[in-house]
């Protein structure tokens, strides 16, 4: 998929660090997650060309690109918390909490420091937006598809690249709530974790670090009635796997995402409350 790099450009200026979402004038949106070793892309290319087992070269493959592009922390190179991740994949640990954590964080930095490189997958990120801003006639009953794929579909649908990042600007901060496709149709209803503990928002852990997530800001994007959680303390729940004290942080963080009678879920999208 390609990047508008225009339309990046002011949609993280978008971005509200104090409440992990996009802050449209009166429209919330929030996409649904020191020194490191590296690994240069150039030795894994020449894994990939010469290594004689066809599933090995499929697996270096597949890891650069988790390394290049989904977590491109490092130009050129894959960073050693990509290769942990990525050798936990056929645990059947899933990597959509890391990808929206280090999403979140990027996001935040770039916002504070007012530039910087966006350390993520800028190509996911268009494609969410994409799927709640780009109206097309869609058939709902097409995710129940085994061959369908919302990124195909996305990446398939003709999208302008003429407009200039003033104008992206423009459109932006004059977005209405009809203007908005709330719910992604490929979407299915299921249950969401949308407490921990006393707070209204819950800790995702990425690789590099956690941030707070808070699912009550945006349940419109759920097809559930909306209103203003309390958010206290989602801002400070932010942190980076380096320095003092970021073990106690982080073990805090895993012991309130571990079950118990303290966290709650709702079911949401099979009703229609909007």
């Amino acid at each position: 998929m390609k990047v508008d790099k225009r339309l990046f450009r002011a949609l993280i200026q978008f971005w509200n660090p104090a409440y992990s979402c996009f802050t449209f004038e009166k429209v919330d949106l929030v996409p649904k997650k020191g020194d490191s070793k590296c690994i240069p892309w150039k030795n894994l290319k020449d894994i990939i060309l010469a290594h004689p087992d066809t599933n090995e070269r499929v697996d270096v493959f597949a890891l650069s690109i988790y390394g290049l592009v989904v977590f491109p922390k490092a130009l050129g190179h894959i960073d050693e918390a990509v290769t942990n991740l990525f050798d936990r994949l056929d645990k059947r640990v899933t990597p959509v909490p890391a990808i929206l954590t280090e999403t979140f964080r990027s996001l935040n930095a770039c916002q504070r420091a007012g530039e910087g490189r966006f350390v993520g997958c800028a190509q996911l990120l268009l494609a969410w937006f994409h799927s709640h801003f780009w109206k097309v006639d869609k058939v709902s009953y097409r995710v129940f598809s085994e061959n369908y794929s919302p990124l195909k579909e996305i990446v398939a649908t003709p999208m302008r690249d003429d407009i200039s990042e003033e104008k992206w600007m423009v459109i932006l901060q004059n977005l209405r709530e009809e203007d908005v496709e709330w719910r992604s149709l490929w979407l299915l209803p299921d249950d969401i974790l949308y407490r921990c503990d006393d707070f209204d928002w819950v800790p995702l852990l990425g690789i590099w670090g956690a941030v707070g997530y808070a699912p009550l800001l945006v349940l419109r994007q759920y097809r559930s009635r909306q209103f203003i959680p309390t958010t206290h303390g989602l801002a400070e729940c932010e942190f980076s796997y380096k320095g003092d004290g970021y073990k106690n942080e982080n073990s805090r963080n895993v012991q309130c995402m571990e079950p118990d009678s303290s966290d709650e879920e709702i079911s949401l999208g099979s009703n229609d409350n909007s």
